[in-house]
């Protein structure tokens, strides 16, 4: 598999970095995807900035012991149609990715040893490591192969399509209608050799047009790998290559995971088990829970809670900055939002700073309304959109609204923050004569039916890549994409952006893409937000990951 050469691009990576061209995280980020090993890129990043990467020798990591982390407890069934990060954090512990991205936002091979992506980047080649199931059987290509299509059946409902559509799948005619008689479409691989097997621990993709993000879209939670035997089910019992077997699994209540006695590849695991807490909603209960020692950490930490949380003396608290945020999300098939200049009146009718201020403590960044944060690498500067109710009206009258619009905004209880968001977007609205009611529901209640409002606020984690989440939630047709936003010129920009390898000519692309989704698309973006937890000072081995993974690998206890 491997080349005694390097991908052609790297000399001009090491070259725009040495220029101050690009900066040191895109480098890293960028070469590793191309193939280079983690500690040659850290390497030359050190020589140039002439900070070398120092490793230290680790200290001795105490053995034995249980972690608890207070988090919400999911259902976990069906691991490649998983729709929030909470059940992936817990599956992962037992089955694992081919890829992982790390704390720095670097992907890393985990379940593979390495990759290797063509002069063109339609290729993309990926070794195996030697392993074996906890049952002793050997992992192979066929696993991954049958993990690969399953994720991509249509009928899994994987939000993974969402990335990998635009590079492996292809729209077809199934020859049946809908009630409307209109061509019922779904998607297949779009060449029989699209997934292909080298050998028995190799395996190739290969691509419709250039993707750059492989290794960054294998590490998508949804994208765990299963035992084909079992059919796309996981529970307690399932097999896995992960450090941890899953021994017990409550909805509501609690999931426990239990050590492997034979070493993990990557090393560890150094607790006996980890336990997932459901302490519910309420963030005053997590505190509580954390500051009596019930749990030794939290999941996440409601900003509301950050001065409490700072005070508990036994707690270590951990910051980053993200492109984690919630989102005013509008089905553009549905009066009023089916009118583009309302969406736009919405997002004129706030102001982002003073959202961020009272929401999230300014712990941030104001929202820009694109989806696309200042901490990804892509990301090209627009002028600001400020708050300005009159031009808002006039685009509400233009739109046939001139009294203005009136609608219900659904949003969570918990965490705190997103109502305090509502609520202060409410109170903007009303200046430009848009009018909305609060509908504030349970966290459960409103997961199950997150897709179904005609507007309603909802998360989304952080993704590494600014064109990852346009992907899976505003590519046409795709799974996670409930606003109905369809838009064949974004769809064509996006596919372009994929597969543009020189930073600054991706980004002159993401401008354009930017600003359609700020002129026509179906959100408005008050925040990208910082996420803070607290945990025990006796858990060694934990960095806070910006998408909350957890490694548990990683972690140990003093007892």
């Amino acid at each position: 598999m491997a080349r005694d050469y390097p991908h052609p691009y790297i000399p001009k990576l090491k070259e725009q970095f040495a220029a101050g061209r690009i900066s040191r995280r895109e480098f890293l980020r960028t070469s590793t995807l191309l193939g280079l090993s983690a500690s040659a890129a850290y390497a030359f990043a050190g020589k140039v900035t002439g900070t070398p990467m120092i490793r230290s020798a680790r200290a001795a990591v105490p053995k034995g012991g249980t972690i608890r982390i207070g988090m919400g407890v999911q259902e976990v069934k069906n691991p490649h149609a998983f729709n929030w990060v909470q059940p992936g954090i817990i599956a992962t512990q037992v089955l694992g990715r081919l890829t992982v991205i790390n704390q720095d936002n670097i992907a890393e091979p985990w379940l593979c040893e390495r990759w290797e992506a063509s002069d063109d980047l339609r290729t993309w080649t990926f070794k195996l490591r030697d392993l074996k199931w906890h049952n002793g059987r050997q992992f192979t290509a066929d696993d991954v192969i049958w993990n690969l299509n399953h994720i991509l059946d249509p009928a899994t409902g994987s939000s993974s399509v969402g990335l990998m559509k635009g590079y492996l799948l292809e729209e077809y005619d199934t020859g049946k209608k809908d009630k409307d008689g209109k061509p019922v479409m779904s998607t297949r691989l779009w060449d029989a050799n699209a997934i292909e097997k080298l050998d028995d621990r190799t395996i190739r993709l290969n691509l419709k047009v250039p993707q750059l993000a492989i290794p960054e879209h294998l590490d998508h939670y949804t994208n765990v790998i299963m035992d084909p035997e079992e059919g796309g089910e996981f529970g307690p019992g399932s097999n896995g290559l992960g450090a941890f077997t899953l021994a017990e699994h409550a909805v509501g209540i609690k999931a426990v995971l239990e050590a492997r006695k034979e070493p993990f590849f990557r090393g560890g695991p150094y607790i006996d088990r980890l336990e997932f807490v459901d302490i519910g909603e309420d963030p005053s209960a997590n505190i509580a829970a954390l500051a009596s020692k019930q749990v030794h950490g939290l999941y996440q930490v409601d900003t509301a809670q950050y001065e409490i949380l700072k005070r508990i003396p036994h707690v270590n608290v951990h910051e980053v900055a993200t492109a984690a945020t919630a989102v005013v999300q509008m089905i553009i098939t549905r009066k009023p939002f089916d009118h583009p200049k309302v969406r736009l009146a919405m997002r004129y009718g706030m102001d982002c700073g003073e959202v961020l201020k009272l929401a999230q403590r300014g712990l941030g960044l104001r929202g820009e309304h694109h989806f696309v944060c200042p901490i990804h690498p892509e990301y090209a500067p627009l002028p600001e959109m400020k708050r300005d109710p009159v031009k808002a009206r006039q685009l509400l009258k233009e739109a046939g609204y001139p009294d203005g619009v009136e609608f219900e905004i659904n949003a969570k209880k918990d965490p705190a923050w997103e109502l305090a968001a509502v609520q202060a977007m409410v109170e903007q609205w009303k200046d430009a004569g848009i009018r909305a009611k609060i509908n504030v529901m349970p966290t459960a209640q409103f997961w199950d039916v997150w897709d179904k409002f005609d507007c309603g606020f909802v998360e989304w984690a952080h993704r590494p890549l600014g064109f990852m989440v346009l992907s899976l939630g505003f590519r046409t047709g795709v799974p996670w994409n409930p606003t109905g936003f369809a838009d064949k010129e974004f769809d064509d920009l996006l596919t372009k952006a994929e597969g543009t390898l020189d930073v600054e000519k991706r980004r002159a692309i993401m401008k354009e893409i930017e600003t359609i989704m700020q002129q026509r698309g179906p959100i408005a973006q008050p925040v990208w937000r910082s996420i803070i937890t607290g945990m025990d000072k006796r858990v060694k081995g934990y960095r806070m990951h910006p998408q909350y993974h957890f490694r548990g690998e990683e972690l140990a206890i003093e007892t």
